[in-house]
């Protein structure tokens, strides 16, 4: 049986937590993600993360629960997964030219013990000026509405960047493994030896 479960749902963040081969499970935990008030987004990122891996403890007790949440940011203002086209096509709009800041938020929950220990990861992208018929192409070809920022860095959604400033490349697209690498081995599992 696996030591590793993933708390969520996301596609993406199994892939890359395959990445790692390691064996793990996954489980969609079921909590409100709505900001509080007066959260800022690297709180609401790391909260996110952690009730994430919390959601899952009675349904894994002898487990490390792995939790990401992802938050986009513009001038302070919280972005959260756009839902539809429209909102999709909105903030794209609003994106285009500007600088967004994406903040990833990491758990590890070891439910042997009740330890967590929290990571955040900031990545900044720069986004091209783009013209209403590229944000219409991208609309067309990859409606991402499911997504923090309206696009998928791992997909199409890189042909509306400029430039990406990060410590993990990975982070941009849901689970920053340069961290969780660091937060398993200090949880006692190293995927270099396992």
């Amino acid at each position: 049986m696996s030591l590793l479960v993933l708390a969520s749902g996301s596609h993406s963040r199994r892939e890359l937590l395959g990445r790692l081969g390691l064996p793990f499970h996954h489980h969609a935990p079921d909590i409100d993600e709505t900001p509080r008030d007066g959260e800022t987004p690297c709180m609401l990122a790391e909260r996110l993360s952690r009730d994430k891996a919390r959601a899952l403890a009675e349904h894994y007790p002898h487990h490390l629960i792995i939790g990401s949440d992802q938050v986009a940011s513009l001038d302070n203002d919280l972005l959260g997964k756009p839902g539809s086209l429209d909102a999709t096509r909105q903030q794209l709009q609003r994106f285009s030219g500007r600088r967004v800041r994406f903040l990833t938020g990491l758990a590890v929950l070891d439910t042997r013990c009740g330890h967590c220990t929290t990571h955040l990861d900031l990545t900044t992208v720069d986004i091209r000026t783009l013209s209403p018929e590229e944000i219409e192409g991208y609309l067309t070809k990859e409606p991402a509405i499911d997504s923090a920022g309206g696009f998928y860095m791992e997909k199409l959604g890189t042909a509306l960047f400029e430039r990406i400033e990060t410590t993990d490349p990975s982070a941009l697209i849901g689970l920053p493994l340069i961290a969780l690498c660091r937060l398993l081995r200090e949880a006692g599992v190293n995927p270099l030896l396992e």
